[in-house]
């Protein structure tokens, strides 16, 4: 399949302008200029011509719960087998792919079951993006997001639910750091839940395994215990403390020494948070963000998909936060595309338009660095080189 396109996006803000993207199988086997490459499609070959539209690496959302519904999802669990959950999953996934998303990282899920669900879609029997996928988050007994059954308690408990869930297929290991407001019986968010050693334990035991740690952690605290632990990821970053918010200097200069990746989880609905959190508190988050973002932190885009107000269609308002705060459409491009890809362990097989990687790819009509919201203007979208939503006006030729 060759697809052509007014511009490629084959770098950081760079254009390969009348470019084409040859795909073989699941992979991507060359990139060039149209008229390079027109002759390489074979004899029944499918040619999707896309005159002035960009075709750029699929999006990724780092930080989704297929297993949540969007409204309240703590009763939907209660309320819901397996394989009901499974099914509202699938929906949920093709609905991220629709909008042009081509992987995402589930943050925990209940019985391994965002893990069954790749498990369908990498053997194409479901539409969806390729799931990297957490499994049971560790929290300790009455902790975050206790209900989903990580409950761990000493050092020994927490490697035991590490090992099982890889050995379940877990390609990363979430760990609740700190409390969280979904969980209304538990831990404050500014609340630290683990000592020291089951922390170091945790990291160390997934380590061992090549897999890494993303650490829900809102509070300062709990932030620093992360970052002293050596995990991968810290997910909200909020910097919060009892009675506002502190962000550590230096340990935000350790974050970035450290290529520790930063995934604020912005709901696709952040112009609303002035109104539930005041307009002053509010603005004190966003220019948390800020200063991570202008320090150098490596922020990568997630949107927390799932939880209350955040639906599975909201990577691209998600992104016009970062926007607001004043970054360039390219960096916030690289944050949804190649920087979410080597945080996730990814980088050497997409997030990039190159020979040799996985042909996860996105068509839209307009350019995205001048108009992030183009975007949502969706024309095509090609998953593992299977093409799942072609543009009505695409020519094949």
């Amino acid at each position: 399949m060759l697809i052509t396109a007014s511009r490629v996006l084959t770098g950081s803000g760079a254009y390969l302008e009348d470019g084409a993207v040859l795909v073989e199988g699941d992979s991507i086997a060359a990139v060039g200029r149209r008229a390079e490459l027109a002759d390489r499609v074979g004899a029944g070959g499918k040619h999707l011509a896309f005159p002035d539209a960009t075709l750029l690496p699929g999006l990724i959302d780092a930080h989704v719960h297929l297993a949540f519904d969007g409204g309240d999802p703590v009763a939907t669990l209660d309320e819901s087998s397996d394989e009901q959950l499974l099914e509202d999953m699938r929906q949920r996934a093709e609905q991220l792919l629709s909008s042009g998303v081509t992987t995402v990282r589930d943050l925990g899920d209940r019985h391994g079951l965002a893990l069954r669900l790749d498990e369908e879609i990498s053997q194409g029997g479901t539409s969806g993006p390729r799931i990297v996928a957490a499994g049971t988050p560790a929290t300790p007994p009455g902790g975050h997001c206790h209900f989903l059954g990580g409950e761990v308690s000493g050092v020994d408990q927490v490697r035991d639910l590490v090992r099982r869930n890889i050995a379940a297929g877990a390609g990363v290991i979430k760990a609740m750091v700190t409390g969280g407001g979904l969980t209304k019986d538990g831990p404050k968010s500014w609340q630290s839940q683990f000592s020291p050693d089951e922390l170091q334990a945790l990291v160390d035991e997934a380590h061992q395994a090549g897999v890494p740690v993303a650490a829900h952690a809102h509070g300062t605290d709990g932030i620093t215990a992360a970052v002293e632990a050596g995990v991968d990821t810290i997910e909200h970053c909020t910097w919060m403390t009892a009675d506002g918010f502190d962000l550590r200097q230096d340990v935000l200069k350790q974050i970035i020494d450290r290529d520790i990746a930063v995934c604020p989880a912005v709901s696709p609905h952040w112009e609303m948070l002035p109104r539930f959190f005041g307009e002053e508190r509010a603005e004190a988050m966003f220019d948390l963000v800020r200063q991570m973002a202008e320090a150098g932190a490596k922020l990568i885009a997630g949107t927390d998909a799932g939880v209350q107000r955040a639906g599975f269609d909201g990577l691209v308002p998600a992104l016009s936060f970062y926007a607001h705060l004043g970054l360039s459409n390219s960096r916030i491009l690289d944050m949804a595309t190649a920087d979410a890809a080597g945080a996730l362990g990814l980088g050497e097989t997409t997030g990039r338009i190159a020979p040799r990687f996985r042909a996860d790819l996105l068509v839209i009509d307009g350019d995205p660095l001048e108009d992030l919201s183009s975007l949502k203007k969706v024309r095509a979208v090609v998953a593992a080189g299977r093409l799942l939503e072609p543009g009505r006006a695409a020519e094949q030729q």
